[in-house]
């Protein structure tokens, strides 16, 4: 008999965990391969884990809402096969083949073979081996990237593993002995000499102005207040937990700066009024705006190369592909964001049988993980809840994200060449959001500008 350990699978960009929701099978009971073991969901959409062998599922290591990092051993399975049973190390060599090939970041584990380790200093890319052309897996490489541990201090480590290879629990040992140090030699320092509080300055006194920032880890130990008054206390759900996680830590991770700019959509809005009918009943699909805005975020994007990239460590990653997002709202009131692929290639049928598509799946809960993955431009309708303007928080790790404000009538001045006149028109607010540390200001107004512009030259006439 042989024992084949169930991974929790990858299940897209930036995902590092997931909750298991239910398990469809029991302990004692037969599996066969790709058959549905149990279900779990993340912050993006909810799936179901295949078995990976057939057999009898021995053993299930987490409980139903246990939250579980990706990649870890989550059952195993009773086969047949004549194999031994899979060890500790041996894990990481299986998580290397079986998941996907994608670039290696802090905030996503990914063990796959080979693989860059982004440092966040100014250390250099490494990859799994080093110049002696000692292998690390790419777990061992994230928790080095963690604590800050350069290729050279890696080399020193001694491995327990097979043929001296550094293990999970080498690393560790390293980075405890490394803090233990750290500590007893602070304690060695002399501290410095207080003065009597009497004696204080008023320069030396605590004020609000002259207090270090308080880190993550002090705000969560901070004491709450125990809510008073007529109150109903809520427990977040757990996709709202996570959304909130996310929102806190794009924040923490991109400086925002938000610019806004208004068009004139009065050709869109004829042109859609004009063809919705013969549309829908010629592509079976509606043309909406979100099909419309996309075709020319598209155009813009290739004009503004640096608002489709993504930050790792100190190197800007240039996306050629246009991969865009669109935020659509959840019965439960929560925002998902699924990807249209390749959006560039795309007619407007194209876009429109796309937009509709992701959309009732994502209502109707039957979106697949890819759906969510790869996104590299984010759009989201704020005036689809009659918002004017909004100031959206960037969807990592992505460095943009653009909101579109509600459609209005209004009065406004129109420039000709025989003169300025007042007409009605439809208007509508645009704002970007952006991360400062590679997007300019003058980049980021520049292609919202231009965006604005590519709305109002909507050809009215064009065929669809």
């Amino acid at each position: 008999m042989a024992i084949v350990d169930l991974l929790m699978p990858k299940l897209g960009e930036s995902i590092m965990e997931a909750t298991v929701l239910r398990w469809t099978k029991q302990v004692g009971e037969n599996v066969k391969q790709d058959e549905t073991v149990l279900e779990i969901a993340t912050d993006k959409v909810d799936s179901e884990v295949p078995s990976t062998a057939e057999g009898v599922l021995s053993e299930i290591l987490y409980k139903e809402n246990d939250v579980v990092p990706i990649g870890t051993v989550i059952a195993r399975i009773e086969t047949d096969a004549n194999a031994a049973e899979t060890t500790e190390e041996d894990l990481e060599v299986i998580a290397e083949s079986n998941l996907p090939h994608e670039p290696f970041t802090h905030e996503e584990e990914t063990l796959d073979e080979p693989i860059p380790f982004v440092p966040r200093s100014t250390t250099p890319v490494i990859n799994n081996t080093s110049g002696n052309n000692k292998f690390y897996s790419p777990l061992v490489l994230n928790i080095a990237n963690s604590e800050g541990i350069s290729m050279s201090d890696l080399e020193k480590i001694t491995g327990t593993g097979n043929e001296g290879r550094v293990t999970k629990k080498d690393i560790l040992q390293y980075v405890a002995d490394k803090k233990s140090i750290q500590a007893t030699d602070r304690e060695m320092a002399a501290p410095p000499i207080a003065l009597p509080k009497t004696e204080r300055t008023a320069a030396e006194q605590p004020s609000e102005t002259n207090l270090a920032p308080a880190s993550k880890e002090n705000i969560e130990q901070l004491p709450s207040a125990a809510p008073s008054g007529n109150v109903e206390i809520i427990e977040m759900d757990r996709m709202r937990k996570m959304i909130a996680r996310h929102m806190v830590t794009s924040k923490q991770i991109s400086p925002h700066v938000t610019s806004f700019s208004e068009a004139d959509v009065t050709n869109m809005v004829r042109w859609r009024e004009r063809v919705k009918s013969q549309f829908e009943k010629v592509e079976g699909t509606k043309i909406t705006y979100t099909p419309m805005f996309i075709a020319c975020i598209t155009k813009v994007i290739k004009r503004f190369p640096y608002i489709n990239c993504s930050v790792e460590g100190d190197n800007i990653i240039l996306k050629k592909d246009i991969n865009i997002g669109m935020a659509t709202a959840l019965p439960s009131g929560s925002l998902i964001v699924p990807v249209i692929k390749n959006a560039d290639y795309l007619n407007l049928v194209g876009l429109s049988k796309s937009v509709n598509t992701l959309a009732d799946n994502a209502r109707n809960n039957r979106l697949k993980p890819d759906d969510t993955n790869g996104g590299t431009f984010t759009m989201t309708n704020v005036g689809t809840f009659g918002s004017l303007m909004g100031t959206p928080i960037i969807n990592q790790p992505q460095v943009a994200i653009l909101a579109v404000g509600a459609i209005k009538k209004r009065a406004v001045v129109i420039e000709t060449s025989e003169g300025d006149t007042i007409g009605i028109r439809h208007m509508m607010y645009l704002s970007l959001s952006y991360d400062h540390r590679v997007v300019d200001g003058s980049v980021g107004a520049s292609f919202l500008t231009e965006l604005a512009k590519e709305f109002e030259s909507w050809d009215i006439h064009r065929p669809w």
